[in-house]
């Protein structure tokens, strides 16, 4: 028996004497339950200590033979679970798969309510995908493919390998198609005896969102691989559509929205790694975006493709995208839109897309509010522009009363101001009695609460909600070719300048009627050229945001009005008038 075993029986047989000596050497009996704590504690310490001081033997050694086939068997096992589990390199099988191939090419068609997508069995690509419910600039169906640049590069959903490449080209070999029962889908597969590809797509009935995955092997040997959009991607028909490409990935981890554009890989392809929510390409209002289906490491990489568009001829560098890594890749698909309904019913994740930027805090409440007004009452995004922006004014209006109070006692202290500049007329900037002046001015503003910069605020209030609404504007879908009246397109400019004209009017009338305090006849007529700059500076803004100035200004008109013939200017402005002394005799 080990020792300490034996120093354990010991302790017990001790204990078990009830004898124990205490400070005093006098004898007492231990208690039941002390005794057993104790035996407990003793019994957890031999337990621990002894595998330090006695090492377990070793079992006997099997025969070779049977050690050989139970690791085998094991990596047989091993092997086999590799093989199932997506991005991981299965060990070779022993019979590698038939041969399939499509004998001539072939093209296939997806089709529901909201898109029409179609196949071609020559690498297993996409050649068109029209999405039903928009048309490009120019008014034709939108198809979201750029077929002038397949002469480069291939067509979206072709492979894209990374290191080790398989020994035939998968994106120019004819694929066995198998169409689903339903018309909703279609599986490609090919295989010469040793390279063996298959692709799956698969889609749903009123919804953009559908599935794709593919797999690639050779020799037996699972080879990682993407999935590729390049070329560009959208609305090509719009104006510098090269520049409005990116591609895109969630890193929900940074909480933060990447976003790129080819210049950024204009020397070599960029690739980024992570468990992004989603990774794709987009234009302004559309997006083709992978979603993962596990938790695992998403690759993304960024090409720049100087090619050519239908509207187009000369060559520009558009963006293109691939994504996936594994050599096994499955992955939720959404083609369509950047509607954020849309996104938050398909993917909540989606709606990430919509970056409303730096003022989103303004901009994102904005947008909800004017889709609410458009929705629920007039039906038309140019009214309910209109109407929101009459709303945001009459919220403001307690402010701006404030400001038409402070204008109207500076106009009113003219005379004083005048009186003070007089004593001072001589006097140049550099003279220290120039800061006496300017102390004397502003120790009368002090005296009756007049804040020189109060005639800014009204300007000061809208300039938020001037950059959130052309937010809105520049990101928002439900903007986009949206008429009103004349405009056939709110997120883009008033084809006969009638809303810049009327602005530019209406700037004119407004700072006629707001009192112009502390400035000489000559500031007066330079001010008179600023509606004409803002004017000249909103000829190619999106009307939208032109109605939205015209509509304030209209508003500021009434305001003015009504302030100007109400009690509150003329006692603003007696308020500060100097006190008259009473001459008794």
């Amino acid at each position: 028996m080990p020792a300490a075993w034996i120093l354990f029986d010991k302790i017990m047989a001790e204990l078990t004497t009830g004898e124990s000596k205490s400070a005093s050497t006098k004898k007492r009996e231990l208690s039941m339950e002390m005794r057993m704590l104790i035996a407990f504690i003793l019994m957890g310490a031999v337990l621990f200590v002894t595998p330090y001081f006695y090492k377990s033997q070793a079992p006997p050694a099997k025969p070779v033979a049977e050690q050989t086939t139970k690791q085998a068997a094991e990596a047989e096992s091993a092997a086999s679970r590799v093989a199932e589990r997506p991005g991981t390199t299965a060990a070779p099988t022993a019979d590698p798969p038939p041969p399939v191939a499509g004998q001539a090419e072939e093209v296939f068609t997806v089709e529901n309510g909201l898109y029409r997508v179609e196949f071609s069995n020559r690498g297993a690509v996409v050649r068109q995908w029209t999405l039903k419910k928009y048309s490009d600039s120019t008014g034709k169906p939108l198809d979201l493919v750029n077929a002038k640049a397949a002469g480069k590069v291939s067509y979206p959903f072709h492979f894209v390998f990374q290191d080790k490449k398989p020994s035939v080209d998968l994106n120019q070999v004819l694929y066995q198609a198998h169409p689903s029962a339903d018309g909703l889908g279609v599986d490609y597969e090919y295989s010469d005896g040793k390279t063996w590809a298959r692709k799956s797509f698969r889609f749903t009935k009123g919804s953009y969102l559908g599935e794709i995955s593919s797999e690639v092997t050779e020799g037996g040997t699972s080879i990682p691989h993407l999935l590729g959009w390049r070329g560009g991607f959208g609305d090509l028909a719009v104006t510098n559509a090269a520049s409005l490409g990116h591609s895109l990935y969630y890193d929900p981890a940074e909480a933060s929205l990447a976003v790129l554009d080819a210049s950024e890989a204009k020397e070599a392809p960029v690739s980024h790694s992570g468990a992004y929510s989603f990774a794709g390409i987009e234009d302004t209002y559309f997006m083709a975006v992978f979603l993962p289906k596990s938790n695992g490491s998403v690759e993304t990489r960024t090409f720049s493709d100087t090619v050519a568009t239908p509207h187009v001829a000369s060559e520009e560098p558009h963006v293109g995208v691939a994504v996936g890594g594994d050599a096994r890749n499955e992955f939720s698909l959404f083609v369509g839109p950047k509607d954020i309904q849309i996104l938050r019913t398909v993917n909540p994740k989606l709606e990430q897309a919509v970056d409303f930027g730096f003022f989103s805090i303004i901009a994102k409440p904005l947008f909800l509010a004017v889709h609410w007004v458009n929705d629920s009452f007039v039906h038309n995004y140019g009214w309910a522009i209109v109407l929101v922006t009459i709303l945001i004014n009459f919220a403001l209006f307690p402010l701006k009363i404030t400001s038409m109070k402070s204008m109207k006692k500076m106009q009113a202290l003219q005379p004083q101001i005048a009186a003070i500049n007089e004593r001072y007329k001589n006097i140049g900037m550099r003279d220290p009695r120039k800061q006496e002046q300017n102390q004397e001015v502003m120790a009368l503003y002090k005296r009756y609460g007049v804040n020189p910069m109060g005639g800014c605020v009204p300007i000061l209030l809208q300039i938020p909600f001037f950059f959130a609404f052309y937010t809105v504007l520049t990101v928002s879908i439900e903007m986009r070719q949206a008429g009103w009246l004349w405009v056939s397109d709110l997120s883009g400019p008033d084809p006969f300048y009638l809303l810049p004209i009327a602005m530019i009017a209406t700037q004119f009338l407004m700072q006629r009627m707001t009192p112009s305090a502390g400035m000489d006849k000559n500031q007066q007529k330079m001010m008179m050229f600023m509606p004409l700059v803002i004017g000249f500076m909103f000829l190619s803004a999106a009307s939208g945001l032109v109605l939205y100035w015209f509509t304030g200004n209209v508003v500021g008109i009434a305001q003015q009005w009504f302030f100007n013939r109400t009690s509150i200017a003329a006692a603003a402005a007696e308020a500060v008038q100097p006190k008259r002394k009473n001459n008794r005799k």
